[in-house]
C-alpha cells in the first residue's frame, strides 16, 4: 500500500516527482511579489498560501475526527499585512500546519485509511471520501498550486 504520509511530505518539503516541493517553491518567493497581482482578477502567491494553509489546516481536523467544513481560516483568507515580516509568518503558518498534518497522519492506524470521512460526498468541499482520498486530495492540491506560485513568481 501506498504510504500516504510520505507523499504528503514529498508535496509539502519532500522530493516531489512533479519538481519543487511547495517550501521550496514559496521560499524562492521574493516577499515584495508575494502580494502582487500581476495577472488580473487571479489571486497573489500570499493569497494562494493563505489558501493552502487553511485547507491543510482542514484536512488535519477531518483527520482528527471533525466534521468537514469551509476551512476555519476561510478558503480564500486575506493577507493581514502586506510587508516582508508578513509573508516569512504565512510561510512559517504553512510549515507549521503541514508538520502537524503530518504528526497526526503518523498517528493513525494503517486501517484507518481506507473507512469513509463522516460525512456525505460534496465534491466542492472534498467531503464523502475515505481518510486515503482526502489526504491523496490535498498532495494533489499542494503540487497544483505549487505550479501557480512557481509560474506567478516569474513576473
Amino acid at each position: 500500500m501506498l504510504n500516504l504520509t510520505h507523499e504528503i511530505q514529498k508535496a509539502f518539503n519532500g522530493d516531489a516527482w512533479h519538481g519543487n516541493h511547495v517550501m521550496q517553491v514559496l521560499n524562492n518567493v521574493d516577499a515584495k511579489k508575494a502580494f502582487s497581482h500581476f495577472v488580473p482578477g487571479a489571486h497573489s502567491i500570499a493569497e494562494i498560501a493563505l489558501h493552502l494553509t487553511s485547507w491543510t489546516e482542514e484536512v488535519r481536523a477531518r483527520l482528527s475526527g471533525k466534521v468537514a467544513s469551509e476551512p476555519e481560516m476561510g478558503d480564500w483568507p486575506n493577507p493581514e499585512s502586506k510587508t516582508p515580516p508578513a509573508w516569512e509568518k504565512i510561510i512559517f503558518n504553512f510549515k507549521i500546519a503541514n508538520e502537524e498534518l503530518i504528526r497526526v497522519c503518523e498517528g493513525m492506524h494503517k486501517n484507518q485509511w481506507d473507512e469513509p470521512t463522516q460525512d456525505e460526498r460534496n465534491p466542492s468541499l472534498g467531503t464523502g471520501v475515505t481518510y486515503a482520498e482526502l489526504l491523496s486530495g490535498l498532495a494533489q492540491h499542494h503540487a497544483y498550486h505549487a505550479g501557480q506560485i512557481a509560474l506567478l513568481s516569474k513576473f
